[in-house]
């Protein structure tokens, strides 16, 4: 495969600079699958602003424990990345502890896997304090089995006192050090659940229609929010630019409001460590009345990015007796082709473009429809005598339409199930 060489000197020896990359074409995976993860993969690397001098696309027959490709073409990749006097080997593949270990020690160069690169670049997009929390937990738990990579002198001995008894190496140090933190992450992470929870439970005071926007990283979907509420919230063409949720109030037709909140991208071989630290930014997903699945319909392997985003909910449960609506975005940069192998994946699904507006309309129409099956509408005549009632609909419901007649007030209402039991008496029946 050719090389991507990147000339530029290098201005702090120090920094890694510079990246070969390897990825794995195994019979199990479709044609070209490799290619675009490789290509992903690139794209993740020089999210951290690191060049890539080279590539190199395995086809593996069967893995080899020591090293995952055989010696013959582990001295081929590591004798290419010194060749372009590459800083990091980036495996697309996931390395164990033994492997990184043994990669290192026979290239003399930092070699890291797609896990790594997720991570690093989680970390670089984290602002607020649950975003950090969750990417320093998920850091500390993927380090804590590759400790010894950071030291070469394990068999030195520790002395007495807080940092352990005698006999205790550096090694059990570092690991009791690690141990500790992540606990204390833990705790702290279980505090900002309970943060988001009350903010949750007083925003249900008031009970809204909530939507979750989902979906793979770079579909679209902040601009899709923008677009929709008028918000102004990060919306870069770059893998995982937003981490943190946003919440924004949709007013539709009739006055119906509706709270639509953007998650964190999904991205193939996510490393589990990050699904569980990410559970509390996708909460919102898993209380949501209902939820867009949005998806780049001029991706070139759209049916993999909606398995990704589709098995990662499975494993947070949050696809189970809820309403999904899948949303191709970026219509106006498709094909007919990608059009129909869209339609084929999802006949019912929304063609939008969150860029130009087209088919907002329709996604605003089934957005109304959903919410009417979650909210179930009625028609009341509540009595004069009973404005406490009407008042405590409007807070509580949407009222669609009002009119005053001699015997009381008629209104055609939606409201929560569970707040129906007040209203009840004065239902009017249908038919």
């Amino acid at each position: 495969m050719a090389d991507f060489l990147d000339n530029t000197p290098k201005k702090d020896p120090k920094r890694v600079e510079r990246a070969y990359l390897v990825g794995v074409q195994t019979h199990e995976m479709l044609t070209g699958e490799a290619e675009e993860l490789l290509n992903e993969l690139q794209e993740l690397v020089e999210n951290l602003q690191i060049a890539i001098a080279g590539r190199n696309l395995v086809n593996l027959r069967a893995p080899t424990p020591a090293t995952l490709v055989g010696s013959g073409k582990a001295d081929e990749i590591v004798a290419a990345a010194k060749a372009l006097d590459c800083d990091v080997i980036v495996f697309d593949e996931t390395l164990s502890p033994a492997q990184q270990r043994n990669w290192e020690k026979l290239s003399g160069i930092a070699v890291i896997d797609r896990q790594e690169v997720i991570l690093d670049v989680f970390a670089d997009r984290a602002q607020t304090r649950e975003a950090v929390i969750q990417v320093a937990l998920a850091r500390m738990e993927y380090s804590l089995p590759r400790l010894t990579r950071a030291w070469t002198h394990l068999s030195r001995q520790g002395g007495k006192g807080g940092m352990g008894g005698e006999g205790e190496t550096q090694l059990e140090q570092d690991r009791r050090l690690v141990n500790d933190r992540i606990t204390r992450l833990k705790r702290e992470l279980v505090d900002v659940r309970k943060q988001r929870g009350v903010q949750r439970h007083k925003r249900q005071r008031v009970p809204v229609p909530t939507c979750a926007i989902v979906g793979y990283t770079n579909a679209g979907k902040s601009s899709l929010l923008n677009t929709l509420t008028g918000a102004h919230v990060l919306a870069e063409d770059k893998l995982f630019a937003t981490l943190d949720p946003t919440t924004r109030q949709l007013v539709l037709r009739g006055n119906q409001k509706l709270l639509v909140t953007d998650t964190v991208g999904f991205i193939r071989r996510l490393p589990h460590g990050l699904v569980e630290a990410f559970k509390a930014t996708l909460e919102e997903a898993l209380v949501a009345n209902f939820l867009l699945h949005v998806l780049d319909v001029t991706a070139p392997n759209l049916a993999a990015h909606h398995e990704t985003t589709m098995s990662v909910l499975k494993e947070l449960g949050a696809d189970e007796g809820k309403r999904i609506l899948t949303v191709f975005n970026k219509v106006d940069a498709a094909n007919e082709a990608q059009l129909n192998i869209a339609r084929l994946l999802d006949a019912d699904g929304i063609f939008v473009s969150a860029r130009t507006g087209q088919g907002l309309d329709t996604l605003v129409d089934h957005c109304l429809e959903l919410i009417a099956d979650a909210f179930g509408s009625m028609e009341l005549v509540i009595p004069h005598s009973r404005y406490d009632l009407i008042a405590r609909l409007h807070a509580i419901g949407h009222v669609q339409s009002e009119e005053q007649e001699d015997n009381g007030v008629r209104l055609h209402v939606r409201i929560p199930p569970s707040q129906i039991a007040p209203f009840s008496p004065f239902v009017v029946p249908a038919g």
